[in-house]
């Protein structure tokens, strides 16, 4: 999933420092060992989202409590995104992104050997805590050590390394899964993210572009903070970040009980194919950002929210084949509005647009944690429609508050 972001204290660069050029060994290095975190941290993040229905079952816990294995990592994500970006102001980009992925691969290995729920959801917070230190950090890293003319592109193949990991880690588990229970389907993608991690710690260059920053201190951050959160333009972005993502999750979530159930009676390894739908998420993402220049970034963001509305419709339909095609037009529609959400955070706050972005990301994986979780309770009381025809309300929700608070002149794509 898309996460761009400066950071606070984020210093320029080093003077006469112009960042490694495109075609250079040092760049394709940073691109593919950025590439390789992507893989490792959320094949990690939700890796038992592909399992949950067999988790549910041999663990005797309900949906919506299984669905707190990925709810309790993205909370610990959230929480930690803003602190790591500071601390990595003060040692160093990849030095915080070792020291995260390190540790969230040690506490992946260790989620398979759970003796109850309750400590597998302790491990599983304490893995989102570490992995909070890629996403924070990543974008930062190749601002400062990539040529300014070619780091959209990067950051773009960057973004392209954590979807295709999310969907490597969920076809990984799927099979595992159902051939050995949700604990092998833990441990192999524990083991795809080790090799991922160790790819990446070969692969990464040092940083030649960073410069320790001095601490802005609690009440400096906690200004800045504030201030963000008085923009109405701002908030009105993470009100979209927190209802998308977490309808998002959600219907993820919980489509796979929906297909393992009656009429379908999908086995698992065919329900964590719905996963490739995130394909379409690659391509809509990178397509929307095109089409900003045309028609400005409010209107595609609201084209994004309109599509996703029309896919989820058509998961409303008994018929497999359409269920899908609505997934597929459901997950382009949602990355296609996210990655302009997440980009336009950086364009609008002028200053700050370190905390405006981890902000949005804070936003964005609360959503997914509590709407993520909340979903389940819906779709065990009510069943798959109602729980559909709540995240399109919340889609709808959005769209009107993108609307108002954006006006025309404001979503060109210089805005």
């Amino acid at each position: 999933m898309p996460h761009s972001q400066q950071h606070p204290g984020h210093q320029t660069s080093l003077p006469g420092w112009e960042g490694h050029a495109k075609g250079s060994t040092a760049y394709g290095r940073i691109i593919a060992g950025l590439a390789f975190a992507g893989v490792a941290t959320f094949a990690q993040l939700y890796s038992t989202q592909a399992v949950l229905p067999i988790l549910a079952s041999d663990l005797h816990v309900t949906a919506a409590e299984a669905a707190l294995t990925i709810s309790l990592a993205t909370v610990g994500l959230a929480v930690t995104v803003i602190p790591w970006s500071f601390l990595a102001d003060r040692i160093g980009r990849v030095k915080a992104m070792m020291w995260g992925i390190s540790v969230a691969t040690v506490l992946g290995l260790l989620v398979p050997l759970s003796t109850s729920f309750a400590m597998l959801l302790g491990l599983r917070l304490l893995e989102g805590m570490a992995l909070g230190g890629i996403p924070a950090i990543a974008i930062a890293y190749l601002n400062e050590e990539v040529t300014k003319a070619h780091a959209a592109v990067a950051a773009g193949s960057y973004v392209a390394g954590t979807t295709l990991g999310g969907l490597a880690g969920r076809l990984v588990a799927g099979p595992a899964g159902e051939l050995w229970g949700w604990r092998a389907a833990a441990l192999a993608v524990s083991v795809l993210a080790t090799l991922a991690a160790v790819a990446f710690l070969v692969l990464v260059p040092r940083a030649r572009g960073f410069t320790a920053a001095k601490a802005p201190g609690l009440r400096g951050a906690a200004r800045t903070l504030d201030g963000h959160l008085r923009n109405v333009r701002l908030l009105a972005l993470y009100i979209q970040a927190f209802l998308m993502m977490g309808g998002f999750v959600a219907v993820y979530n919980y489509l796979g009980f929906r297909l393992s159930g009656e009429p379908f009676g999908l086995p698992t390894t065919v329900i964590s194919l719905i996963f490739l739908a995130y394909l379409s998420g690659t391509f809509s993402s990178r397509w929307a950002a095109g089409l900003t220049m045309r028609f400005g970034r409010r209107n595609v963001l609201l084209a994004g929210l309109a599509l996703s509305t029309a896919g989820l419709a058509l998961t409303l339909t008994p018929s497999l084949v359409l269920i899908l095609a609505g997934l597929v037009i459901f997950t382009g529609g949602f990355f296609a509005a996210h990655s302009i959400g997440a980009g336009w955070t950086g364009a609008i706050a002028s200053t700050g647009r370190a905390q405006a972005a981890s902000l949005y990301n804070l936003a964005y994986y609360l959503g997914s944690s509590l709407i993520g979780w909340a979903g389940g309770l819906l779709f065990q009381s009510y069943g798959w429609n109602a729980l559909a025809a709540a995240v399109m309300i919340l889609a709808c929700l959005t769209a009107v508050t993108v609307a108002v608070v954006h006006p025309k002149a404001a979503g060109t794509a210089a805005a």
